[in-house]
């Protein structure tokens, strides 16, 4: 690989580079489209997944297909005038209510903790390094995850060199590349410690435990008690927390992904008097709108009587 290509390369997150793969797949060995694809192959074969795939899917696969031409040098075909109308037909005809993660509550995130916090005690009681390991290794994925609203890519992709944690007083974590990075210069986050459900602690206790020195903080723990090498794929993120809110007693756990966490902390932040552009900064959304589709809005009419 020259070295252009690599360059290039790093300037994509992983995540995005990993779902344009998937989409080209789909158009050219499902589909049985060609490259480079003319408009109107392209608006046949949005026409012809509009009433299956959604339309952020959709949304997507243009991305994709828009990205793929303009990086081999074709003119871009899904910026046409028939395939933007054959989108607006669609959006009008297909409207579909965009699915959100449901948010996991402060009193839920306690209620998982205190469950966590028996598990470890019961596995170091009986001698069962792995449990000890992977109850340890999600409190701390819980609670730091909430308490500074990461995606769950940011959790994958925290490394032990990259975070400083005391005792007391807080803890910063550096991610080279972020969502809201565009430049890609790189962004701190900080952490707040505090009296309960602390997450310096809970991190502090997670490295602990661990014997972690660099590398990936949050890993795969197997059943003899060995700590993987790579971390968390992003895919295992919301498998990992369903069972966990489902061993816990979290109603409804199926309904939770990692976005519950962010969006947890960012209507407990509302709650609790957090101006927009304050959580904004606190979290790193850079655009309003993002930030608007985390935020639940409150209900006018609760505590009213009926007239």
């Amino acid at each position: 690989m020259h070295d252009v290509d690599i360059y290039l390369r790093a300037a994509e997150r992983e995540n995005t580079q990993r779902s344009y793969r998937a989409a080209l797949q789909h158009f050219e060995l499902a589909w049985g489209g060609l490259l480079p694809a003319s408009a109107e192959t392209v608006a046949h074969y949005l026409a012809e997944h509009a009433g299956t795939l959604a339309l952020s899917t959709l949304q997507q696969r243009l991305a994709a297909l828009a990205d793929w031409h303009k990086a081999h040098g074709f003119a871009d075909p899904t910026k046409s005038p028939l395939v933007r109308k054959v989108l607006k037909g669609i959006r009008s005809l297909h409207p579909m209510q965009q699915k959100q993660a449901r948010p996991l509550q402060l009193e839920q995130v306690a209620q998982v903790a205190a469950w966590l916090d028996q598990a470890i005690l019961a596995a170091a009681d009986a001698g069962r390094r792995a449990g000890q390991l992977r109850h340890t290794r999600d409190r701390a994925l819980l609670l730091l995850g909430f308490w500074r609203g990461f995606r769950g890519d940011e959790l994958a992709r925290l490394r032990v060199e990259h975070i400083e944690a005391v005792a007391g007083a807080g803890m910063t974590c550096f991610l080279p590349q972020s969502k809201g990075d565009r430049d890609a210069r790189g962004r701190t986050f900080k952490a707040p410690a505090l009296r309960s459900l602390c997450p310096v602690e809970a991190y502090l206790a997670w490295i602990a435990v661990s014997g972690l020195a660099d590398g990936p903080v949050f890993r795969a723990v197997d059943r003899w008690g060995n700590l993987g090498s790579d971390g968390l794929h992003i895919n295992s993120l919301v498998p990992l927390l369903r069972t966990l809110f489902h061993a816990a007693g979290i109603p409804l756990a199926g309904q939770y992904s990692s976005h519950s966490l962010r969006r947890g902390f960012a209507s407990w932040a509302t709650a609790n008097g957090w101006d927009l552009k304050t959580l904004m900064e606190y979290v790193g959304w850079r655009d309003v709108h993002s930030a608007m589709r985390y935020m639940d809005a409150a209900d006018p009419f609760i505590g009213m009587r009926p007239l």
